[in-house]
C-alpha cells in the first residue's frame, strides 16, 4: 500500500451524466485540466508531422511508378484518386467533429475513401486541434444538454411518494 491512500482507492463515479472520453484527451477537456493544452500542442504537432510524413511516402511510390514507366495515364489516375480521396476524408472527418453520423451504415462504406485518402483526415485533425481537442465542441454540446435534462427530472421529484398526505375530499 502507498503512503497516500487517497490514489489507492477507486474514483467514485458521480450520479449523472458522465463525459464521453476522446482519444488522446480523456475526459480532460471538460475542464481542460490534466495538460489539456499541452495535449492538443502535442496532436496538432503529430497530426501534421503525420500528415508530412504520408505526403512523403505518396511521393515515393509516385517516383516508383514514374521510374517504372506505367505511361502518364495512370499517373494522372494515382493523383487524381489521392486528392479526391483526401478531399473526400477531410470533409468527412470535419463533419464528423460537429455532428454524428445521420447514417452509420454509409459511414461504414466510406471508410476505404477514408482510408485512401488518409492525408486529408491527418490535416483535418491538425486544424481543428488549432482551436479545440477535436470532437470536443460535439461532446461538450451533448454532455450539457445531458445534464441539464438529469437537472431537470431530479428537480422535478418532490421526495418519497409513499411519505405523501392523501387529499381529503
Amino acid at each position: 500500500m502507498s503512503e497516500n491512500p487517497e490514489k489507492d482507492t477507486p474514483s467514485v463515479p458521480q450520479p449523472g451524466p458522465q463525459p464521453e472520453p476522446i482519444r488522446f484527451f480523456g475526459t480532460s477537456w471538460v475542464n481542460h485540466d490534466d495538460h489539456y493544452a499541452l495535449r492538443r500542442a502535442g496532436v496538432a504537432v503529430g497530426s501534421l508531422a503525420a500528415a508530412a510524413a504520408s505526403c512523403l511516402v505518396l511521393r515515393f511510390a509516385y517516383d516508383g511508378l514514374r521510374m517504372a514507366e506505367v505511361g502518364s495515364v495512370v499517373n494522372l489516375l494515382l493523383v487524381v484518386m489521392f486528392s479526391l480521396c483526401s478531399a473526400l476524408a477531410f470533409r468527412k472527418t470535419w463533419e464528423g467533429f460537429s455532428r454524428r453520423p445521420a447514417d452509420p451504415v454509409r459511414e461504414e462504406q466510406l471508410r476505404s475513401f477514408k482510408t485512401i485518402g488518409f492525408v486529408g483526415g491527418l490535416l483535418a485533425y491538425f486544424l481543428r486541434s488549432l482551436k479545440e481537442a477535436p470532437g470536443e465542441g460535439l461532446r461538450r454540446a451533448e454532455y450539457e444538454k445531458a445534464k441539464t435534462q438529469y437537472e431537470k427530472r431530479r428537480g422535478a421529484r418532490t421526495g418519497n411518494p409513499a411519505t405523501r398526505k392523501r387529499k381529503r375530499k
